[in-house]
């Protein structure tokens, strides 16, 4: 019966037809395009269109109110008859809304009530369609409500459990992008339900590409093809997808695969409010320096991603060591050599109320519609939160559980991947670090043999391009003199290089390379470098990921040395 509908609107449809609910929450990808499957092909027409014509097409008034276009009707007759309605009330009432029809949700809700049991009586069937609706009962705690708000919380939760309203044909229907955005009165009614539209999967941007493209000649358009399209647009709607197309339709610039991946990548930091940002590195997992075991773990997860296998990827992973030792630099590399996109989650909370949850409602559904991609945290212990945190109404504990009940849902293993990273582990709750969520930890040491350190001092001089007079390697990195973090030893010879133009230079010699090591004093914290060492130790699930020397320690010994300095460090 509704097989020519999207999958949301036939659950819509059949909770609907309970007949034991009448007003409905649609919530998510709200501002694109909907897809209608007729005999002569598919459709694609705006949500309130869609609702409007198809799915309360047999109604006999369908309402729209919305804060900045107030009440309109989807057609003049009924436009009519609400306005001879309202002039009625005028004479008895002594108002004039027929010539100045109010705006605002109190006085509107009033007239609309009055209106829908006149209609209702009469038998009539009514669609009424809240768009924006987060500003017409938005999310706030109890005590912060404003009389407003309370007022039209009122009504609507009053037309929700009705007798007349559910016992007659009426709908309301309240559209906002994000359910967080709504009062939680509204929200948690036992009359509403919640209908979700997600952002279109692979095959439904196929399909709406070739219906865009159907009159163009697609090789002047692009030189991918239709299918590449639909596969490297996964979390973009067709709204961004029209725009894709278009600008190369009217700019004649053809789709290219990297234009391609570059229009993504601006058009997903847009639509999430600029919460997002792509990280891109021209490394791989070749630049890395040391931490051999940890690459070679990692290369078997690129290897099981190549080839399909999501089903034997951890969740997600916790990177820890030391400061300096490359965590964020490994991640990136790791990404870039699996060849899916990588991405940053940027500060999404708020001094708003209800803006923090929304923000990251709409963060985590592009995540799970950019599928596959990784997800780097950095410094998680303070970025993330903690369930018991308070002083926020709630808002941090909420979070908490919103993002670790999105990080164990298993539909998203492997396509999906999380990348926590901090220095300090044991700050991290242990529900985030548990098995289902962060399930793999590797710890990330200094180099400690000679062969690390001169693989360290290597990479490091590709990374800063340094150029010297002869092939050299540093006696206090041979020897081991001193040590030296990968962001140390990155430093030290970018000191090098300013001495070396200091002096007229292009190039470095030996001498000042080995003045500039010698000078160099990394900045030295020892008692919170070996706190945050050992807690990487204790953290590591794996014995092989750990250096030679930690593996046979004793677990309780280094516990008691982690308390111990915990004490010292505060």
């Amino acid at each position: 019966m509704f097989d020519h509908y999207p999958k949301w609107s036939q659950e819509f449809a059949r909770k609907y037809l309970s007949r034991t609910i009448n007003t409905f929450l649609i919530h998510g990808n709200v501002h694109d395009l909907v897809a209608l499957k007729t005999d002569e092909g598919t459709e694609f027409n705006r949500l309130k269109s869609f609702l409007s014509d198809e799915f309360f097409g047999a109604r006999d008034f369908v309402v729209f109110y919305d804060r900045a276009s107030g009440i309109y009707f989807r057609d003049k007759e009924s436009q009519q008859d609400f306005n001879q309605a309202i002039a009625g009330r005028d004479s008895i009432v002594g108002t004039d809304y027929a010539k100045k029809m109010p705006k605002d949700p109190v006085r509107v809700m009033s007239l609309l009530e009055q209106y829908f049991r006149l209609r209702l009586d009469q038998k009539k069937s009514i669609a009424l369609i809240i768009d924006y609706a987060e500003t017409i009962v938005p999310m706030s705690d109890a005590g912060s409500t404003g009389n407003e708000d309370r007022t039209s919380q009122v009504y609507l939760s009053r037309w929700a459990h009705d007798p007349m309203f559910l016992a007659s044909d009426f709908t309301c229907v309240m559209i906002t992008e994000n359910l967080a955005d709504l009062n939680k009165t509204i929200v948690q009614n036992p009359y509403t339900t919640e209908i979700k539209i997600n952002i279109p999967g692979e095959e439904d941007r196929l399909e709406f590409v070739k219906f865009e493209t159907k009159n163009d000649d697609f090789k002047k358009l692009s030189e991918v093809s239709p299918a590449i399209i639909a596969q490297q647009t996964a979390g973009l709607n067709y709204v961004n997808i029209r725009s894709v197309l278009s600008n190369a339709r009217e700019n004649q610039e053809k789709i290219t695969f990297d234009g391609l991946s570059e229009n993504k990548k601006d058009l997903i930091e847009a639509e999430a409010y600029g919460l997002l940002e792509f990280v891109e590195t021209p490394y791989s997992l070749d630049n890395v320096a040391g931490h051999t075991h940890v690459k070679q773990h990692l290369r078997q997860a690129v290897k099981a991603l190549k080839a399909g296998r999501q089903d034997v990827m951890p969740m997600g992973y916790l990177v820890c060591g030391p400061v300096g030792t490359g965590k964020t630099f490994l991640v990136t590399c790791f990404a870039s050599e699996v060849g899916i996109p990588m991405v940053k989650l940027k500060n999404f909370r708020s001094q708003w109320q209800g803006v923090t949850e929304g923000n990251l409602e709409k963060i985590l559904s592009l995540l799970k519609a950019m599928s596959p991609v990784a997800v780097m945290i950095d410094e998680a212990d303070a970025y993330l939160g903690d369930r018991n945190a308070g002083g926020d109404s709630g808002v941090s504990s909420r979070v908490f559980s919103q993002i670790a009940t999105f990080m164990s849902d298993t539909t998203n293993r492997g396509k999906i991947v999380w990348f926590l990273m901090t220095a300090r582990p044991d700050l991290m709750p242990i529900d985030l670090k548990r098995q289902g969520r962060a399930e793999e930890h590797l710890a990330l040491f200094p180099p400690h043999t000679k062969e690390e350190r001169i693989e360290l001092y290597e990479a490091m001089a590709k990374k800063t391009s340094l150029k010297l007079t002869e092939d050299y390697i540093p006696a206090v990195v041979q020897q081991g003199l001193k040590t030296f973090s990968g962001a140390d030893m990155e430093a030290a010879l970018t000191r090098a290089k300013f001495r070396a133009a200091a002096e007229g230079r292009k190039k470095v010699t030996p001498e000042i390379l080995d003045a500039a090591l010698a000078d160099f004093i990394p900045p030295t914290y020892p008692e919170e470098v070996e706190l945050q060492t050992l807690n990487a130790v204790i953290e590591c699930t794996s014995k092989e990921l750990l250096p030679e020397r930690y593996r046979e320690m004793d677990r309780n010994e280094i516990l008691s040395t982690i308390e111990e300095l915990k004490f010292r460090v505060g």
